[in-house]
C-alpha cells in the first residue's frame, strides 16, 4: 500500500495516508512535477497511460509522483524519473504551489507541488504502464495548443505551465 506525506500549506509534514484513500478525501499531499528540456528550448512532454486512475491519456509534464515517507522531493524525483521515463539527469527546484482539481471519478488532487527543472538532450524509454506516448515540443507550440485544446492537458500541467514559462523567460532560458 503506498502512502503520501500529508502536508501544510506551508510543506511542514503533518502526517501520512494511503494513496487512494487522500485523494478520495481531497488531503493536501506533497508531489512534485519535472519538466525536462533540451538545448533547442523544447520540453519533453508525456501522455499518461490509458490505464492511470485518473487524467488517463491527457498530456502532460515529464513525470509526476509523491515522494514516499522519508524521501526528499529530490531523492524521489530521480527515482520516478528513471522508473517513468527509463533516464536521469540533474533536476533544480524552481518553485512550489498548491492546487485541488476534482475529477469525474471522485478523485480529487490537492497538491504541493514541487516544481523542478531539467536540462536533457537523452531519448527516453518511458515505461508504458505510466506513459502512452511522449514527443519534444516548443514552448510557444504548448502555450498555443493548450489555449485551444485545455481538454487534452492535466490540470496540474497548465497551472504549472502558467507560472513555469515566466519562471524561464527571467533567467533567459528560453529560446527564440
Amino acid at each position: 500500500m503506498e502512502k503520501l506525506v500529508l502536508v501544510d500549506e506551508n510543506d511542514r509534514e503533518v502526517g501520512q495516508d494511503e494513496k487512494i484513500k487522500a485523494h478520495r478525501e481531497g488531503r493536501l499531499h506533497r508531489a512534485f512535477s519535472i519538466f525536462i528540456m533540451n538545448s533547442k528550448g523544447e520540453m519533453m512532454l508525456q501522455r499518461r497511460a490509458l490505464s492511470k486512475y485518473h487524467s488517463p491519456g491527457l498530456w502532460t509534464n515529464t513525470c509526476c509522483s509523491h515522494p514516499r515517507p522519508g524521501e526528499s522531493v529530490m531523492e524521489a524525483a530521480h527515482r520516478r524519473l528513471k522508473e517513468e521515463m527509463g533516464f536521469d539527469c540533474e533536476l533544480e527546484e524552481a518553485f512550489s504551489f498548491i492546487y485541488r482539481a476534482e475529477f469525474d471519478n471522485g478523485l480529487t488532487e490537492h497538491e504541493f507541488d514541487h516544481v523542478l527543472v531539467g536540462w536533457c538532450e537523452k531519448e527516453p524509454e518511458p515505461n508504458p504502464e505510466e506513459v502512452e506516448e511522449w514527443k519534444w515540443a516548443s514552448i510557444q507550440e504548448i502555450e498555443r495548443d493548450v489555449k485551444e485544446n485545455p481538454e487534452k492537458y492535466t490540470y496540474w500541467f497548465r497551472e504549472a505551465l502558467r507560472r513555469l514559462v515566466p519562471w524561464l523567460r527571467e533567467r533567459n532560458l528560453l529560446k527564440g
